[in-house]
């Protein structure tokens, strides 16, 4: 009985509160008497005046936008040196030019009439101007954000809210929207949740982008981090950033994290299966970044593909060629396969050609004039790398050598340095004297038939010559 009793009262409050709890027919039928209530005030004298004021305002604003904003437009061009994020605010607020002169103009209007007359013969005109200036300041506020998506989610979101909350629906349309809901086990998911999470999370990302950009642009400016280093401080920010942006986000709109636990079991168990090659490629990313054993801007090499760094990705490395090509390289081959680093300690790159000279020409002078014409030719180092030459072996028709030179800007390209190397010695060679020889060949021409010789006719010639057989 005592059990009976306790449990009473819950069941009839929890009644009680289902009872009270307004039904969607309710607030379909309150938005539609408000509407009508203000539909019908509209047709009020001095409603009908507010309205013609309001759109004289917005026609006096087009025409104040329309002198005045090419003449912003022409001072803006004459300023030089301004950063680009001042020339993108300026650009916005001479297309909002016209918004701007109509909150302005309007609020003036709402001043005036109030000195003048009673307060509720300017009523529509201060609901047009808490309208518009709210409008501006969110179009100017959601310019931060770089992301298209997410900017225009998030002023039309926000201008759709403010709207109906300044006109005294807002309540109302939250129940409406907080109706439509979903049950779950133990957790119930309206459509107000999912419209509040989307915002939150828009504007927290959005928040995490702008600090996240900041603070890369000051790592990267910071000359004592290596290039190295400044790309993983990079990543690493952005991760945290984004991590704690996400789960900030939840957290405010009262989503439980603790469901969480299972979807990572399950994202566990899809990296072991089909995301292999993904999470190979981001740790061997991690492992490239602390190791050090590239950096933005080194020349490299991975099978036939010869390039410089130009980014270095999570998932992949990009690597631009001399032809202009851009390869996108898995960090994953890079930690694997073999890489030639040309610039991995330093920049010095040794190069070899080889050559032949003919063999009356004085080794001791070839070698002197080769070295000269590499010293001569630009991008060669003379020192603390001098140019050498040596004899490798005497061939069949040259005697045969090896120059040896080195340079210290891998990125201008390998090929073009060894041709004008070839160059200058073709032109110091003929100058000298010195012959480059090619092979000679004598060809003889045999019958297919050889002649058969009659023993008769040569026995009798050797008579004639006076010799016995």
């Amino acid at each position: 009985m005592t059990e009976h009793t306790s449990t009473l009262p819950e069941d009839t409050a929890a009644a009680t509160n289902t009872a009270d709890a307004p039904t969607v027919q309710d607030i379909s039928l309150s938005l539609w008497e408000q509407t009508e209530v203000f539909l019908s005030g509209l047709m009020r004298p001095w409603n009908a005046y507010q309205l013609a004021i309001a759109f004289g305002i917005l026609v006096l604003s087009f025409l104040l936008s329309r002198y005045f904003g090419p003449k912003l437009r022409e001072w803006m061009r004459e300023r030089e040196g301004w950063p680009k994020w001042r020339y993108r605010y300026m650009l916005l607020l001479q297309r909002r030019m016209a918004l701007i002169f109509f909150v302005i103009l309007i609020w003036i209007t709402v001043a005036v009439m109030r000195e003048l007359t009673w307060p509720s013969r300017s009523y529509l005109l201060s609901i047009f101007g808490n309208l518009t200036a709210a409008w501006l300041v969110i179009a100017l506020a959601t310019r931060l954000i770089h992301n298209s998506f997410l900017r225009s989610m998030l002023r039309y979101g926000a201008w759709a809210w403010v709207t109906l909350a300044l006109i005294g629906v807002g309540e109302e349309v939250q129940q409406l929207l907080d109706s439509a809901a979903l049950q779950i086990g133990s957790v119930r998911l309206s459509l107000w949740t999912v419209l509040q999470a989307a915002v939150m999370l828009a504007v927290t990302l959005a928040i995490a982008r702008f600090v996240a950009g900041t603070s890369a642009a000051r790592i990267r400016s910071n000359e004592d981090i290596s290039p190295s280093m400044q790309v993983l401080a990079i990543k690493f920010l952005q991760v945290i950033l984004y991590g704690l942006a996400f789960f900030i986000g939840l957290r405010i709109v009262g989503v439980d994290l603790t469901g969480l636990a299972v979807l990572s079991g399950a994202i566990g168990v899809g990296l072991g299966f089909g995301l292999q090659k993904v999470v190979s490629n981001l740790v061997s990313g991690v492992i490239i970044l602390l190791d050090k054993s590239i950096k933005p801007g080194d020349v490299i090499s991975l099978g036939d593909t010869f390039g410089w760094i130009n980014s270095l990705g999570a998932r992949y490395v990009s690597v631009v060629t001399r032809d202009g090509r851009e390869y996108l390289i898995p960090n994953e081959d890079l930690i694997t396969g073999q890489v030639v680093n040309w610039s991995h300690s330093n920049d010095f790159v040794r190069l070899d050609i080889f050559f032949g000279t003919a063999y009356g020409d004085d080794p001791h002078l070839v070698r002197k004039v080769a070295i000269e014409a590499a010293q001569n030719v630009e991008r060669v180092l003379s020192t603390p790398k001098a140019p050498v030459c040596h004899i490798v072996g005497f061939g069949d028709s040259s005697v045969d050598y090896i120059l040896r030179f080195w340079i210290s800007d891998p990125t201008g390209g390998l090929t073009n340095i060894r041709g004008n190397v070839y160059l200058a010695l073709w032109d110091a060679f003929k100058d000298a004297g010195v012959n480059f020889p090619f092979p000679q060949r004598e060809v003889r021409v045999l019958n297919e038939e050889p002649t058969r010789i009659d023993p008769e006719q040569t026995r009798q010639a050797r008579k004639a010559d006076g010799v016995e057989d």
